[in-house]
């Protein structure tokens, strides 16, 4: 008996006061047309009502790939638990996302969990376990001390707890059912067998589906393309059929926004380096290139969302990775796309030319276990107590992503970022930084809003070493606070660098030292962006 069935049909079976859980990467992995029915059947009937839906990751942009907003309908959603969420401003309508809407109104319970616990949370369904419980964000945002992930004030229940064992604090996530699982693969038989061969993620796919079923609950699998029974290797269907219940087939389905279908995000072909774009200049790209510098041979980088995702490509411009050199730099991501080059933009996750390819929850173990020992991620905010927020911040509440276990277990970190935002306009003149229109928004202030992550007590009780880079500075974080080691010629140290901090660095080099020329060369790299 045949599992293919329409969107519509699979979607039906969904009854009010589920758990429904899905996975996707931004764009990358999205059962966009299964969520687009689901918030459909809502529009037309009023039913289901009272859902909690439950995503790993932030599962579509809420632009070309609408994903989780398909469901974010006031009486349709009553609970949200997510890794991290999207708020771009559409350009045609000038509106946020509507599941940002919701949380802004206070319309929902939203929860925001760091994604290392959405990922391995699901293997403690699976496994019939009391529930997850780890070290990663003790002192955060996570922490129940700390708000507990809670994002609204209607999330009230605590599904976060502080536990003590054997004389240790952990935070411990407690079990609970997930009713339906919604995945997207790239090929299913008629027996549901699920393969993701052209797909450069797989994210938590099969734990979410292990999970759904060790629950009683039902799977529903988006594909592009049906296949006969046994036509392809045992050894290619990652997901057996028997944990299948209904395949969706949606042959046109992009890969991700502006992304229709490309091999090289894979592996099925090879794009010639030299092909792709480098950074335009800009203020993101001046940070990208004093990071570059920092990256070593043979460490394994992880790089995080904003200018950091830009080193790479960076790297690619100035010729590192010609003749094999590429190897000599291993990087990932945090969803686990091993080798090749991240990319920018609503591209980022997925790497050009990848060499191999771990699941989410896979991942982070990887990423917990200490594997990944350097990493470069965004800020949004820096307090007066070494404190890093990227979490929730103006009327962003992104939530965490992978930034907390990244930070957490990395052994060399860097933070980038402009020194202000909020309007910030910046050129270049005779290779110095001029600051056309400060941003209105400082970024180095007293008390964050949310605490990401302790920079400061990472560096004092883990050894970690730790930089925060900027357009126009260069601070080094301490044990006691910061120091001031790097200056962008042009600028002014009083009046574009201390005057805009809430708090003082412990220390300013003597003398101080100028930024590499070279980050602000505009006319050589601007030329080697035409070039490329």
């Amino acid at each position: 008996m045949t599992k293919v069935t329409t969107a519509e049909q699979a979607v039906a079976g969904i009854d009010s006061n589920m758990t429904v859980a899905s996975a996707g990467v931004i764009g990358w992995v999205t059962p966009d047309a299964v969520l687009k029915a689901l918030g459909e059947r809502f529009s037309k009937t009023h039913e289901p009502r009272d859902l909690t839906f439950y995503f790993p990751c932030g599962t579509g942009d809420a632009m070309g790939i609408k994903g989780m907003d398909h469901v974010a309908r006031e009486g349709l959603m009553k609970r949200i638990v997510s890794g991290s969420y999207i708020n771009p401003v559409d350009p045609e309508t000038g509106e946020r996302p509507k599941l940002m809407q919701l949380i802004h109104a206070n319309k929902i319970e939203a929860y925001s969990w760091p994604i290392g616990a959405t990922m391995h949370w699901l293997r403690e369904v699976a496994r019939n376990s009391p529930g997850y419980m780890t070290r990663v964000g003790l002192g955060t945002y996570a922490d129940p001390r700390h708000g507990g992930g809670k994002f609204t004030e209607r999330a009230v229940d605590d599904l976060i707890r502080l536990i003590e064992l054997d004389g240790e604090e952990l935070l411990f996530y407690p079990s609970w059912p997930v009713d339906v699982a919604i995945l997207r693969a790239a090929t299913a038989d008629e027996h549901g067998n699920l393969s993701w061969e052209d797909e450069p993620l797989t994210t938590a796919n099969v734990a979410l589906a292990l999970a759904a079923k060790a629950s009683g609950g039902k799977v529903i699998a988006q594909v592009r393309r049906i296949v006969e029974v046994g036509s392809r290797p045992a050894n290619q269907n990652r997901l057996p059929g028997i944990y299948v219940d209904s395949v969706v087939v949606d042959p046109d389905m992009m890969m991700t926004t502006d992304v229709a279908y490309d091999p090289a995000y894979f592996g099925g072909t090879q794009k010639e380096l030299s092909t792709l774009a480098a950074p335009p200049f800009s203020v993101d790209r001046i940070i990208a290139n004093r990071i570059a510098p920092e990256v070593r041979k043979h460490e394994l980088a992880i790089f995080g969302f904003g200018a950091a995702t830009d080193v790479p490509l960076v790297m690619n411009e100035n010729g590192a990775f010609e003749n094999g050199g590429i190897y000599d730099y291993p990087g990932t991501t945090e969803h686990g796309a091993y080798g090749g080059i991240v990319m920018p933009g609503w591209q980022f996750s997925a790497n050009i030319n990848p060499d191999a390819l771990l699941d989410g929850v896979t991942q982070f173990d990887a990423i917990d276990g200490g594997l990944c020992k350097f990493t470069a991620l965004s800020f949004a905010e820096y307090d007066a107590q070494g404190t890093v927020n990227v979490s929730k911040f103006g009327r962003a509440n992104p939530g965490a992503g992978g930034f907390i276990d990244i930070a957490q277990n990395a052994e060399r970190l860097i933070f980038a970022g402009t020194f202000t935002t909020g309007g910030l306009k910046a050129d270049v003149a005779n290779g110095r930084l001029v600051i056309e229109r400060e941003g209105k928004v400082k970024k180095f202030v007293s008390t964050a809003t949310s605490i990401t992550y302790r920079v400061q007590e990472g560096v004092a009780k883990r050894n970690q070493e730790a930089l925060i880079v900027t357009e126009r500075a260069v601070f080094r974080c301490m044990e006691d606070g910061l120091e001031l080691i790097e200056i962008a010629p042009g600028i002014d140290l009083q009046t574009q660098v201390l005057d805009l901090m809430d708090f003082a660095p412990v220390r300013i080099a003597q003398p101080l030292p100028l930024m590499d020329a070279a980050h602000f060369n505009k006319t050589a790299q601007a030329k080697r962006h035409e070039n490329a």
